[in-house]
């Protein structure tokens, strides 16, 4: 089976190859790192990670690579999309007015509410950077782990809006809640990072490659 990671330029790329490469043990997976459309079109499976500037991400799948991208899609092969690889799927981000994303989702990112820590008082930053749980809304896919929430590592200073709520995979509070998840046909995509999360994460990437 061929796992392709999406190169757009961004970084974190390594890490993702190689947790896939630990999930895929026993397995005869091949997993390339390319930013070449006609080898993400031949993928089984695609993952899109990222760490970075939402304009950056849009910018680099404005074209062939984007089609490719969006053609894996509409064909129902599996997605994993990894912190920008969930944004992009959005029509745009507060982030970067005028970089329109994939589309593939309605809705749209907006920059993470400032909340206050209902323990202390205190403000709670942005990044929101560090582990927090993720809860299942109703992960159609079945990649989060059964039971109770677990922690996965979180980077982030933007969230996603969905338009339309069945596709709401997971939700994380953080002064108040926000969507960590999506899960939609064969895709599923997170704002935590798998690749950072300990055995719950490499849980999500076995799940991935398994489904």
């Amino acid at each position: 089976m061929r796992i392709a990671v999406c190169d757009v330029g961004l970084g974190n790329l390594r890490s993702v190859e190689r947790a896939l490469q630990v999930a895929s043990r026993g397995l005869r997976n091949e997993v390339e790192v390319t930013r070449d459309p006609a080898r993400l079109r031949q993928a089984d499976r695609l993952v899109m990670p990222g760490q970075g500037a939402f304009g950056d991400c849009a910018r680099a799948l404005s074209g062939p690579l984007g089609d490719a991208v969006r053609g894996h899609l509409a064909a129902g092969r599996p997605y994993l999309g990894i912190c920008l690889g969930l944004q992009v799927l959005f029509e745009g981000s507060d982030e970067a007015p005028g970089c329109a994303g994939l589309g593939v989702l309605g809705g749209n990112v907006v920059r993470l509410a400032p909340g206050v820590d209902p323990v202390t008082g205190a403000p709670l930053k942005v990044p929101h950077v560090g582990w927090n749980t993720a809860r299942s809304a109703g992960d159609s896919l079945g990649l989060l782990p059964p039971g109770d929430p677990q922690y996965f590592y979180f980077v982030h200073s933007f969230v996603v809006v969905p338009q339309d709520s069945r596709v709401v995979a997971a939700t994380t509070e953080y002064g108040e809640p926000f969507v960590s998840a999506v899960a939609f046909g064969n895709a599923f995509a997170c704002q935590f990072h798998p690749e950072k999360s300990g055995h719950a994460g490499l849980g999500v990437l076995e799940r991935f490659l398994a489904s």
